[in-house]
């Protein structure tokens, strides 16, 4: 064995590996493991060079890789003014003033959502005049300044309304009076009794539109404020152990731009793995689309292009003739908090073609929602997709002949157990009844057919280890039952989906997710134990010290 660089030792070492072996030390040498083993027999390979971290019994994962992650909006979020703390609007004006001093006459001011972050709940009955505030209120605030006071972006908290606010600069900037229509029969543009809009626009949707239409002369993301947040959002992850990102919904180029610069600057601390999010509504007949996947985008067949730190391949698809999603698309290249283009989508006639096209070319195809995953079967008819991996996103509910098919087309499944067990389980259960409960994310049932299964966030909240809990505990948020208890899984399989089951999303099985001589030393020490820690602490579970690529990027 080469001299090691980093020696951990004294340790509850969790490798994940087909044994799931569990030692008290692992020697790195570089950015590669080179062996687990007693710590005595370790240290001994030591020179004066070697790092030693006697971690006292405390536990190493492997680094954790998130499956469906949208990391760059984390970073996004302390980009804006924060209103955090709000209860009255008093406070809010005071806030405001606050941001005004010191600017130039004329410049804009854009918030963060009123409310508590991570979901902004209770808005506008937290504040002490349980209303929203409306223009006159901002222009008191702010007389000389355009004011907008941007909305949720809606599956932080999965309820609706979104709500914004302008006032009368920020109004009359983007051309907005009593006369303006709303873009969409889901949006209001709130009126006084003169007729004349209060500033709010309420929107019945959770993907904002108000900011992409009427608002969109309002200061957008810069690519500068993109490449920092995203910096940011890295740490963040790396925080709560994650050394790894899979982004199934596709990245537009605006995110795609900012991980590029991260790159060069030599920041970056998760290894991202990126989907190509398609702008379709740029080119004009279905003939065109077709022609662009088989001529265009054949680099993102097989595993794309890029390296161990930062790869592109695969394209996201998905059926969808919204209105409201080309109306969106008219802010391109603005994407807003999505990061993904929402002209992504295609009837689902056209799609079908496309896709069968892809499958010819060898580019993987990565879907959201369950109505994709038929027109996977129509393809696989066609040219088969066995062994292609391709992705099913954001599994909700699946009954035994789901679960064969999707074993058959070979796809690896990817969850959001936040929405589905934790915000949604109980009213799953309620519409299926008792006797489908153990279709609502059925992870035993998926693991036990031999279906690959890798958790994710969906940065909601960042951290994996409450899909962890999720996934092992299955617990609702209301009145804490326990959904599908027959599909729960250990502890030991649920790290398994959060680490080795990620990095087969991304055919890297071979090179991470587990703690193994040869393979890349990223790995986690943990604050708990997660094979150990009461079900209640599980999902409060933070990084000690974050490693990758051999090297210490994040201590607590």
């Amino acid at each position: 064995m080469s001299r090691p660089s980093l020696i951990l030792h004294n340790a509850k070492v969790v490798t994940l590996d087909a044994g799931d072996r569990v030692a008290e030390a692992v020697a790195i040498g570089g950015d590669r493991i080179l062996a687990i083993g007693h710590s005595d027999e370790l240290l001994a390979q030591a020179d004066a060079a070697t790092e030693r971290l006697d971690l006292k019994g405390k536990t190493v994962i492997p680094g954790l890789i998130d499956g469906h992650a949208h990391m760059d909006r984390e970073g996004l979020k302390e980009q804006l003014h924060s209103l955090d703390g709000i209860r009255s609007i008093a406070d809010l004006n005071e806030r405001i003033r606050d941001i005004a001093r010191g600017l130039p006459k004329g410049e804009w001011i854009v918030t963060m959502p009123l409310g508590t972050p991570p979901d902004f709940a209770g808005m506008p009955d937290v504040l002490a005049e349980r209303r929203w505030p409306t223009r006159d209120d901002l222009d008191r605030a702010a007389p000389d300044h355009p004011v907008y006071i941007r909305s949720i972006w809606g599956y932080w908290r999965h309820t609706l309304p979104l709500v914004s606010i302008a006032n009368s600069r920020a109004l009359a900037a983007c051309g907005v009076d009593r006369h303006t229509a709303s873009p969409s029969p889901s949006t209001v543009i709130e009126k006084g009794a003169d007729g004349e809009p209060t500033g709010v626009f309420i929107e019945n949707h959770f993907m904002p539109l108000v900011e992409l239409t009427l608002m969109k002369k309002a200061p957008a993301f810069t690519p500068e404020q993109r490449a920092q947040a995203l910096t940011r959002s890295m740490k963040i992850y790396n925080g709560y152990g994650t050394t790894g990102v899979f982004e199934g919904h596709g990245v537009a180029a605006d995110v795609l731009s900012a991980y590029e610069a991260v790159r060069r600057r030599g920041e970056q601390t998760v290894r991202a793995h990126l989907i190509y999010s398609p702008a379709w509504s740029l080119i004009a007949s279905d003939d065109a689309k077709k022609e662009f996947v088989a001529a265009w985008l054949k680099f993102l067949a097989g595993r794309g292009y890029g390296d161990e730190w930062l790869r592109l391949s695969g394209l996201y698809a998905e059926i969808d003739e919204s209105a409201e999603n080309r109306l969106r698309a008219t802010a391109l290249p603005q994407t807003g908090w999505a990061g993904f283009n929402y002209d992504a989508g295609l009837p689902k006639d056209v799609l079908r073609e496309i896709l069968i096209e892809a499958a010819r070319c060898n580019i993987r195809v990565v879907a959201l929602w369950p109505n994709v995953v038929d027109l996977f079967t129509e393809v696989d008819r066609v040219v088969p997709i066995a062994g292609k991996r391709w992705v099913y996103s954001h599994l909700n509910v699946m009954n035994a002949s789901g679960i064969q098919r999707v074993r058959d087309l070979g796809l690896v499944v990817t969850t959001h157990t936040n929405r589905y067990i934790w915000k949604e389980g109980a009213a799953l259960r309620d519409q299926l009844g008792a006797a489908r409960e153990n279709e609502i994310v059925p992870l035993r049932a998926l693991l036990d057919a031999k279906v690959p299964v890798s958790l994710a966030t969906d940065n909601v909240p960042p951290s994996l280890f409450h899909p962890i809990w999720h996934a092992s505990a299955r617990i609702e948020r209301n009145k804490g039952a326990c959904i599908a208890p027959d599909q729960r899984l250990t502890r030991m399989e649920a790290l398994r989906c959060a680490s080795r089951n990620g990095a087969y999303l991304s055919f890297e099985e071979n090179n991470k997710g587990t703690i193994e001589a040869g393979k890349l030393a990223d790995m986690v020490v943990t604050s708990a134990d997660p094979l150990t820690v009461e079900d209640a602490q599980l999902r409060h579970i933070r990084s000690e010290r974050t490693i990758v690529d051999g090297k210490i990027v994040y201590t607590r």
